[in-house]
């Protein structure tokens, strides 16, 4: 499903270079389940800004289902944004003033898809999703967990090949925590491609693989099994970082 080759990612900060990914080549097979670790600022989140069309690398060339998405424009990436790619986030960036179900609603009234079906299609979602009875309830009426749902709920709406997750559960409580994972298990199960960017083990873990960055580059390569070796490249990543 996807193909990196040779990604290369830098940034400026005052007049020092940054380099963000450093000649990062992977495959991700469709209905694979991927966990990204690694050290802060060790290229995470930019891996997953590029994966998901909202940044491009400065080298290399990214396929996603055949395209070249370098040769996009940004027309084009907006549709493959819309109609490919689903992204989850750590704070939720649900509409305070939008109900649940219209909060889901968003990514069809932007697809252009009638009123009649896109409640339809968001009641649907929010049901898969354990939401129905708080369809009518505001972000700020919700828990976490809840409000995580249904961001969920809006960035699988229009059922999209792939989803990306930053931190999914980096601000819930444990039970919370499992409640979502198991949703992205059960979206994974039914054969959507999950890319999930994490600190904590316990959710690395239950991937099918793992990669670890470090300084940009692709460090480590496992399986979600073993995910004691991947812990033992982070922990040395981080002891080096402390060192200078």
């Amino acid at each position: 499903m996807i193909r990196l080759e040779g990604i290369s990612r830098t940034f400026r900060v005052g007049a020092e270079p940054v380099h963000a990914l450093v000649q990062v080549s992977e495959e991700i097979a469709a209905g694979e389940h991927l966990a990204i670790m690694g050290p802060s600022g060790s290229g995470k989140s930019t891996l997953l800004h590029i994966l998901g069309c909202l940044d491009r690398p400065d080298e290399g060339r990214y396929e996603l289902l055949g395209r070249d998405v370098a040769r996009l424009d940004e027309t084009e990436l907006s549709l493959v944004r819309r109609h490919t790619i689903g992204f989850v986030f750590q704070f939720f960036h649900l509409v305070p003033r939008l109900t649940a179900i219209e909060n889901v609603e968003l990514p069809m009234l932007f697809a252009g898809v009638e009123p009649e079906e896109r409640r339809e299609r968001a009641r649907r979602r929010l049901d898969a999703v354990g939401l129905s009875p708080r369809a009518d309830h505001r972000p700020d009426q919700l828990s976490g967990g809840e409000r995580q749902r249904v961001a969920l709920a809006r960035a699988t709406v229009l059922d999209p090949k792939l989803l990306l997750a930053d931190e999914p559960t980096g601000n819930l409580d444990t039970h919370s925590g499992r409640q979502v994972l198991a949703l992205l298990e059960e979206m994974n199960a039914a054969g959507l491609t999950l890319v999930v960017v994490t600190h904590d083990p316990a959710v690395a873990r239950r991937a099918r693989r793992i990669l670890v960055l470090q300084d940009g580059r692709i460090v480590h390569r496992g399986s979600g099994e073993r995910i004691g070796d991947a812990l033992a490249v982070l922990q040395a990543a981080e002891d080096e970082e402390r060192a200078g």
